[in-house]
C-alpha cells in the first residue's frame, strides 16, 4: 500500500504473541491450496459421510473439473453459479473455476425460484452447477435466465458403495427423477468432457483479481452481489491461522456452516485448506449428527452461529461426550449473548475442554470475520480485537468523524479482506467503501458499536432495519415488497420476534384489501405465493391478519410498536408459566 496509514490501533499493545501485520500470498486461491497439496499430499483434505479425500486426490479432481469447464466453454472472467450444500463436488468446482480464471457465484440452493433467477442473471452466469434434488427448481426458471449450461451432481456419486446403497434406500428415494431428455449435463458426463484436454488450462491470475461473488443486503437492505478477490480469501486464511497459534496442519474443522456463506466458505473451508487442515463436511445440519461428528473425528476447531450452539446444549446424547480435543470454538453470524456464552463455557468445561468460546464479528463485504476474541484475553460482552492488518474505528454514523473511546457510533472496517465492489451497483459501492485521510478505504457496516481504550470492540446493534435468524440476514423491506405484491394484500409489516432457538423468528402482519376476509384459505394462498419468492430461511414463521397497522406521526408503519407488542406477549406468557 503506497499511502501512509495513520489510523489508530490501540489494540496493538494487547496482542501478546499474536502478529499485528503479515506478509500475504499474492497468488490465487487454487495456487494456495495446491501449495499445501505439494507439501502434504497424503494429508486428508476433507471427509464426507465417512469417506476421506487426500490433498493429492482433491487436486486431481479439481484439475479434471477445470478441464471439463474449459471444454464447456467457460473462459477467464466468466461467471459460474454454484448452488450446492457442503459436498465434494462443490469443493472441486469452487477451486476449478478459480483455476481457469473464472468467477464463482455462490448461491443458497434453498433460495426461491425467483431469487435463483435473480442471482444467475445479476452475475451473468453462463453455467450452473447444482444437485439433482434441486433440478426441478432450476428447470422452472431456465427460460428466465442467461445460463447456457446446467451441470447436475448427485450426493450418491460422492459416497462409498455401502453408504450409496443406504442413501438410495432412504434420502435418495425422495428425489424426483430427472427426465431422460432433460437439457442438462450429468456429473459423470461432465467429467468425461475434460478427457480431451491435454494442454494447460490454467489461467494466470493474481491476488487482486476477482474470484467469487457472495450475496448480502448491503447498506440499503436490497440484495447485492459482493465481488471478492483471491487476496481477500487468502488473507483471511492467513489471519485466521495467525490468530490461532495452537493450529497445526492436519487439524480438523467441523465444516457445517454452508459454502455459500462467507463464514462457511472463508473460515470453515478455504482457511483450513489453505493451511493444510482437514474439513469434516456437513451437507445438512442437524444437532444430533453434528454432535456425533465432533466426538467421532475428535474435532479440533468448530465454528457456528449462536443457534447452532444453543441446539447442542439441548442434546441429551452429548452429556458424556469428551471434548478434550477442541482447540477453538468460534461463534459468529449473530450476536452471542453473555448468558449463552456462560452456558457454553460451562458446557465445554464440564466436557473436558480447556478452552472458552471465542466470539467474532465481520461482514460479507469483508468475506467474514475481521475481529476475534483472543485466546488469552477475554472481556465480557466484547467481540474481541481486530485480526492482523485489520483496522476498526467508531464514527458518528455515516460520517468520517471518529468518536472517543467508550462512545457509541457506526463500526467501520478496513484491511486486506475488503471487497472489490457490489456488482452492478456503483452508487451503493461508493456509499459503502469510502477512502479517508488516514490512508485506508473503509467499509461502512451500518452496525453500531463501542471501542474501549485497549481496542476491544463491543457490538451494540444495527442502525439498518434487519432481522438475524439462525445466522442469516433477513431484510424486512424485501419481504414486505413480496407480500404486498399479492393481489389480495393491502399492506404488510415484517418484524423479528425473539426465539429461543433461532434468536429471532420472522413474523408478518398483514392487512387485506377491502372485500377480503382473513381465512385459512387466503393465508395458505399467501404462503404458497411467498414460498416461490422467499428463501426457506427467510420465510415468515407466522402470519397474523390485522384490520390496520399502527402508524408513526408521519404515517409510516410503526414496526417498533409491533415489536413491543410481541415482547409483551412473551413476557406475559413467561409470567403465566
Amino acid at each position: 500500500m503506497s499511502e501512509v496509514i495513520t489510523a489508530k490501533a490501540p489494540w496493538k499493545d494487547h496482542l501478546k504473541d499474536l502478529p499485528f501485520t503479515l506478509e500475504y500470498f499474492e497468488g490465487t486461491m487454487y495456487e494456495k491450496v495446491e501449495e499445501m497439496a505439494k507439501k502434504y499430499p497424503n494429508y486428508i483434505a476433507f471427509d464426507f459421510m465417512n469417506r476421506p479425500t487426500t490433498y493429492k486426490e482433491m487436486i486431481r479432481n479439481i484439475e479434471n473439473c477445470a478441464k471439463s469447464l474449459s471444454t464447456l466453454g467457460v473462459r477467464e472472467n466468466d461467471r459460474v453459479t454454484i448452488a450446492m450444500p457442503n459436498c465434494p463436488q462443490a469443493i472441486y468446482m469452487f477451486y476449478a473455476i478459480n483455476l481457469i480464471g473464472a468467477i464463482s457465484n455462490m448461491v443458497h440452493p434453498l433460495s426461491s425460484e425467483e431469487e435463483i433467477a435473480f442471482y444467475i442473471n445479476e452475475s451473468q452466469s453462463s453455467t450452473v452447477i447444482t444437485l439433482d434434488q434441486f433440478y426441478h427448481k432450476f428447470e422452472a426458471i431456465r427460460a428466465k435466465t442467461c445460463a447456457k449450461s446446467i451441470v447436475i451432481a448427485r450426493i450418491r456419486d460422492a459416497l462409498s458403495r455401502p453408504l450409496k446403497i443406504g442413501y438410495m434406500l432412504t434420502a435418495g428415494r425422495k428425489i424426483k427423477k430427472i427426465p431422460a431428455d432433460a437439457p442438462v449435463i450429468m456429473w459423470n458426463d461432465f467429467l468425461k468432457l475434460g478427457k480431451t484436454r491435454f494442454f494447460d488450462i490454467k489461467v494466470k491470475r493474481n491476488g487482486d483479481d476477482p474470484a467469487t461473488i457472495l450475496y448480502s443486503g448491503g447498506t440499503t437492505g436490497t440484495t447485492k452481489g459482493i465481488l471478492l478477490t483471491n487476496k481477500n480469501f487468502n488473507a483471511l486464511a492467513q489471519q485466521i491461522i495467525a490468530a490461532n497459534p495452537m493450529y497445526r496442519p492436519g487439524d480438523k474443522m467441523l465444516s457445517a456452516m454452508p459454502i455459500f456463506h462467507g463464514f462457511g466458505l472463508g473460515v470453515c473451508i478455504h482457511s483450513m485448506l489453505a493451511g493444510a487442515g482437514r474439513c469434516v463436511l456437513v451437507p445438512r445440519f442437524t444437532p444430533s449428527s453434528y454432535a456425533k461428528l465432533i466426538t467421532k473425528y475428535h474435532i479440533n476447531f468448530m465454528a457456528g452461529v449462536p443457534t447452532l450452539f444453543e441446539a447442542l446444549l439441548r442434546l441429551p446424547k452429548f452429556d458424556k461426550a469428551d471434548l478434550s480435543s477442541l482447540k477453538g470454538v468460534f461463534s459468529g453470524g449473530d450476536s452471542l449473548s453473555v448468558e449463552l456464552k456462560k452456558k457454553l463455557d460451562k458446557f465445554l468445561y464440564d466436557h473436558n475442554a480447556k478452552i472458552q468460546v471465542r466470539e467474532g464479528y465481520g461482514t460479507t463485504e469483508t468475506v467474514t470475520a475481521c475481529c476475534l476474541t483472543p485466546s488469552h484475553y477475554f472481556k465480557e460482552g466484547s467481540i474481541g480485537l481486530p485480526l492482523p492488518d485489520v483496522y476498526i474505528k467508531i464514527v458518528e454514523p455515516d460520517t468520517d468523524k471518529e468518536l472517543p473511546y467508550g462512545e457509541e457510533g457506526e463500526i467501520l472496517l478496513a484491511g486486506p479482506t475488503v471487497m472489490k465492489e457490489y456488482i452492478n451497483h456503483p452508487d451503493e459501492t461508493a456509499k459503502t467503501l469510502r477512502h479517508h485521510s488516514d490512508g485506508l478505504t473503509w467499509v461502512y457496516t451500518g452496525d453500531l458499536g463501542v471501542m474501549d481504550e485497549e481496542g476491544f470492540v463491543y457490538f451494540k446493534g444495527r442502525s439498518k432495519r434487519m432481522i438475524v435468524t439462525s445466522g442469516y440476514n433477513v431484510y424486512p423491506a424485501q419481504l414486505e415488497n413480496i407480500i404486498d405484491s399479492f393481489d389480495k394484500v393491502s399492506m404488510s409489516c415484517v418484524i423479528g420476534v425473539p426465539d429461543a432457538y433461532r434468536m429471532q423468528k420472522v413474523k408478518a402482519f398483514i392487512v387485506l384489501k377491502n372485500g377480503y376476509e382473513a381465512t385459512d384459505e387466503i393465508k395458505n394462498e399467501i404462503i404458497e405465493y411467498c414460498s416461490k419468492r422467499i428463501s426457506k430461511y427467510a420465510m415468515p414463521r407466522e402470519f397474523e391478519f390485522r384490520n390496520e397497522l399502527p402508524k408513526t406521526l408521519v404515517g409510516k408503519v410503526a414496526y417498533r410498536k409491533l415489536e413491543e407488542e410481541e415482547l409483551e406477549k412473551i413476557k406475559a406468557a413467561e409470567v403465566k408459566e
